[in-house]
């Protein structure tokens, strides 16, 4: 790492001790490198491949047998449940009676019954009541949602590699942002702004190469090199590669260093419809992580209870980067946004 110099840590260890902490305002300056026509092609590029009309909804771990959860996907009211064998079913989220949120109703032996009249349903379509297609990758939960996404539909959504959930930690952040997915997406494919917003976990990044005009497949990536800060000097380096194999969703991939292998997934799913006025936005963040340490095996075992630090600090990050997304979005709106 060019702007890095100092030392293995012991042996084991996957920590380098910096010579000295580096003062924010002494960092190197990216933005003659953050060119708003590469980033700008970068967002053309995602904004243009399918989706198939899959949104990302929610936490795999958040949709349980033992009760429904509502979800709102460009302005119209979703509910999901699971059924005693896990199978999971969504649908509208008002019951086709007279409208009571079923988010609200119980779940009894797999079937869901709105708790205003007792409309029962199991998942099949009834009393005018139709499911919607739904995948698990068991991460994540998807919805297809046709009207919404305006594609042609496909069976199952682009997911891309990651690690097993079974020899992974993994753990699922939500925020909301007063933005369009779109610039959740423009965000995440600026990784020049890392180290100078989130100076409390990045330093000496570096953008390693970016795509070309036209790129395709693999070759449409920004491979970056950064240090994660631990604490005081020492810090963890690493390459990673970014990615967006969708409309909504920007992959990052830890391809060397600590982790490599591990995953960080984000999806912007929008809350309105198309062209609000006042757009809201989901951001559903995936940090799937992985290592081939021994201690490794330790950390999977108490998961459970690492995975409200890694909320944590992923909403710490999305904190600022919802501020950038939606001051991208106050430009856009008001025809001030540059380039």
């Amino acid at each position: 790492m060019s702007s890095h110099r100092g030392r293995r840590g012991r042996r084991g260890v996957p920590l380098r001790l910096r010579r000295s902490p580096l003062p924010w305002a002494d960092q190197r300056a990216t933005w003659d490198q953050a060119r708003p026509s590469i980033m700008a092609e970068a967002l053309r590029r995602a904004m243009n491949r399918a989706s198939g009309n899959w949104f990302v909804v929610a936490d795999s771990r958040d949709v349980r047998a033992d009760r429904p959860i509502g979800r709102t996907v460009a302005g119209t009211e979703v509910v999901l449940w699971r059924d005693g064998q896990g199978s999971l079913h969504a649908g509208p989220g008002a019951c086709p009676h007279l409208g009571a949120p079923l988010k609200d109703s119980a779940v009894h032996c797999g079937t869901l019954i709105c708790h205003w009249h007792g409309l029962a349903l199991d998942g099949a379509p009834f009393a005018g009541w139709e499911p919607w297609p739904t995948f698990d990758d068991g991460v994540l939960v998807w919805l297809r949602m046709d009207r919404a996404g305006g594609e042609i539909p496909t069976e199952r959504p682009v997911v891309g590699d990651r690690p097993s959930p079974v020899d992974a930690i993994s753990a699922v952040y939500t925020g909301v942002g007063a933005c369009e997915p779109q610039d959740i997406v423009a965000n995440r494919l600026d990784p020049w702004h890392g180290a100078w917003l989130h100076p409390y976990s990045f330093v000496d990044l570096e953008v390693l190469s970016v795509p070309e005009r036209e790129a395709v497949g693999e070759e449409d990536a920004l491979v970056v090199q950064v240090s994660f800060k631990v604490a005081g000097r020492a810090v963890v380096p690493v390459k990673a590669v970014f990615t967006a194999p969708g409309p909504r969703t920007v992959v990052m991939r830890i391809v060397e260093g600590e982790g490599t292998g591990s995953v960080v997934e984000t999806h912007a799913t929008p809350l309105t419809p198309t062209g609000a006025d006042r757009p809201r936005t989901a951001v559903v963040e995936a940090v799937v992580a992985t290592s081939d340490r021994r201690g490794f095996a330790v950390a999977r075992a108490v998961a459970p209870l690492l995975r409200p630090a890694i909320r944590s600090t992923a909403g710490r990050l999305w904190r600022d980067d919802l501020s950038y997304a939606e001051r991208r979005w106050q430009l856009r709106s008001t025809g001030r946004f540059p380039g």
